[in-house]
């Protein structure tokens, strides 16, 4: 057996060490090992996880749709007995029905093929031909959350997540859905969205297939017992540890997770994120990385495939080029990737990005690698991306503009016009308006220091409110009407369902059997 690697906690707490003893190198004189601390480390990280630490896998980086769609088809085209697939877009385009051709031809030989789309993912991307196509030849569909009436508000949350798990034996996971966008076209000089998974093989598949299986059960029949894989039943394939991250809506196990990561990383922490909204909480956990001297970069796109996201971002780059960190802008169509990766010792690869979307509303699925070489890797990748990437830095006016520009040319948003859009999300929109709303709250009841950047934002918000008080005092109808409407469609709803838990309730009580009367017994005084 390989030599066992050391796990993140131990890790991140040696780092911790030696950091503490550059500083003050006479209150620590030896790096020694605390067994108690490494203990309550571990349970940290899988509380905040909410996952697992599951050893003895193997995992291989894939970079872009070049290294990952050959993978996931070759997987595909392997299928012999089960193949979940739950992409959050599937494009009805050349790519899109590549996919389809490799997924029915399975299903014809007699693979249980299953596959999970997003209604929302899937408008004006994917038409009901292209589902029907499928389903003819007997791969079984199913759509996360389409619009009921019985769910006035059921779009905010969505079903974000990407993986592919084939025979219970292999399994994908990353930020690619399935689009032309992420391959290109060489031939008219587009290049390909950036984007990363990774390919598992080992006792964490099962993992990953449980996380699928647990959004199939929200729509339908469960997928029977027997076949699905137990982690148990599987052999090591590696020596990495890992933990899947299967995020629910509602949950916050990745935002704190993220979090800890910020507070503990002590030499770099390494962000790429296609739509970066962060919390003023998540920005201050950065911020206080960087001023304590760790590398904090954040990899972002320079075109945006969800315009009204951009400026959003722009507007929080300025307290974290404040406080230190490094912001770049990638140069390329689009960067799609969501991956970080500290202190050369975790790293993490999936759906999830940095906003409230990914961190409360959605489905989301991560990998979290606990393995110094995979780490190393993760690193190297950054490094190379950032040759392709322009940084953001602060001019003597404190203004955002990129290195070289003329003084006092703030930086300017543009979209590139070969940028199409695919990898947006309406959840996403709704992560930068409460990014909005934070610093309206904040600008309102003076609970935190507002920072320059957050001018733009107040700014817009107070033009918008100024705007609703004019028509709700001049054409009250205009707001009333809708809100109105609103109010009697949500409160329909509530009463529907109050009605239908009552009638479970009642039946649930009639199958119950009644109590068989206990026996009796005299007291003290009858006796």
């Amino acid at each position: 057996m390989p030599a066992a690697q050391p796990s993140t906690e131990d890790g991140l707490i040696r780092s911790a060490e030696r950091a503490a003893a550059r500083r003050d190198p006479l209150t620590v004189p030896a790096l020694r090992p605390n067994p108690e601390l490494r203990g309550l480390a571990a349970q940290t990280f899988s509380r905040t996880a909410g996952a697992p630490l599951v050893a003895g896998n193997d995992v291989r980086l894939l970079r872009d749709a070049a290294e990952n769609y050959p993978a996931w088809l070759q997987a595909i085209a392997e299928a012999r007995e089960t193949i979940c697939f739950e992409c959050y877009i599937i494009h009805d385009d050349e790519a899109g029905q590549l996919f389809a051709d490799a997924l029915i031809a399975r299903a014809l030989d007699g693979v249980r093929v299953r596959v999970l789309y997003d209604w929302l993912g899937a408008v004006g991307k994917t038409g009901d031909e292209y589902w029907r196509r499928l389903r003819a030849a007997g791969v079984e569909v199913r759509c996360y959350n389409p619009p009921r009436a019985s769910s006035p508000f059921g779009w905010l949350n969505r079903d974000h997540r990407k993986s592919i798990v084939v025979d219970g034996r292999v399994a994908f996971v990353s930020g690619l859905c399935v689009g032309q966008m992420w391959v290109g076209d060489a031939a008219r000089g587009i290049d390909p969205w950036r984007d990363t998974g990774v390919a598992l093989r080992g006792p964490a598949v099962a993992d990953v297939e449980q996380a699928f299986a647990q959004v199939w059960a929200l729509l339908g029949t469960p997928i029977p017992r027997a076949e699905r894989t137990a982690r148990e039943a599987l052999a090591p394939a590696g020596d990495v540890a890992l933990r899947v991250i299967a995020h629910v809506p509602g949950t916050t196990n990745l935002f704190r997770l993220d979090q800890l990561i910020a507070v503990l990383a002590q030499e770099r922490l390494w962000l790429t994120d296609a739509y970066f909204a962060g919390t003023w909480q998540y920005v201050d956990a950065l911020c206080a990385a960087a001023q304590d001297g760790v590398d904090v970069r954040l990899l972002v796109p320079d075109a945006s495939d969800i315009p009204l996201l951009r400026p959003i971002s722009r507007a929080g780059y300025r307290p974290l080029l404040a406080a230190g960190v490094r912001v770049f802008e990638w140069k390329g169509p689009m960067l799609h990737a969501k991956t970080a990766v500290a202190d050369e010792l975790w790293a993490r690869v999936g759906s999830s990005n940095l906003n409230l979307a990914s961190w409360v509303g959605n489905y989301e699925l991560d990998v979290s690698v606990e393995d110094a070489g995979f780490a190393r890797e993760m690193a190297a990748m950054y490094e190379a991306d950032l040759e392709n990437a322009t940084e953001v830095v602060l001019d003597a006016r404190d203004r955002v503009r990129r290195p070289g520009a003329p003084p006092g040319d703030a930086l300017r948003w543009r979209r590139r016009p070969h940028v199409r859009r695919g990898g947006g999300s309406v959840g996403r929109v709704a992560a930068g308006a409460v990014r909005i709303g934070n610093a309206v709250s904040a600008a309102v009841s003076n609970k935190r220091v507002l920072d320059t950047g957050d001018a733009t934002l107040a700014a817009g918000a107070g033009a918008l409110l100024v705007v609703l008080g004019v028509v709700s005092a001049v054409w009250p109808a205009v707001l009333a009407w809708p809100l109105a409407a609103l109010a009697l469609w949500v409160g329909v709803t509530l009463l529907a369902r109050a009605l239908r838990l009552r009638a479970r309730r009642r039946a649930r009580r009639a199958d119950v059997p009644p109590i068989e009367q206990a026996p009796s017994y005299p007291s003290r005084r009858e006796a």
